[in-house]
């Protein structure tokens, strides 16, 4: 439980939104946190390139709702 209040806290801080489950069975996968982590804008890498979602398309969350009635209100 304290890895999952870690990780919702540093997902936080970047302004990232994150849905944490536990899973006691199973090991752990942070690769999609890990990924972002290192995707991070640098001197270097000025920026991460983000694809525009549109209102009807469905929402990036994987919800199946359309963007516009989930994370785009």
């Amino acid at each position: 439980m304290e890895r999952a209040e870690e990780i919702v806290s540093l997902c936080d801080s970047h302004g990232w939104k994150v849905v944490v489950g536990i899973e006691p069975n199973k090991p752990e996968d942070i690769a999609d946190v890990e990924a972002l982590l290192t995707s991070e804008a640098t001197p270097s890498n000025p920026g991460v390139r983000v694809a525009s979602v549109g209102r009807n398309d469905p929402c990036i969350c994987g919800s199946g709702r359309k963007f516009k009635k989930c994370c785009g209100q």
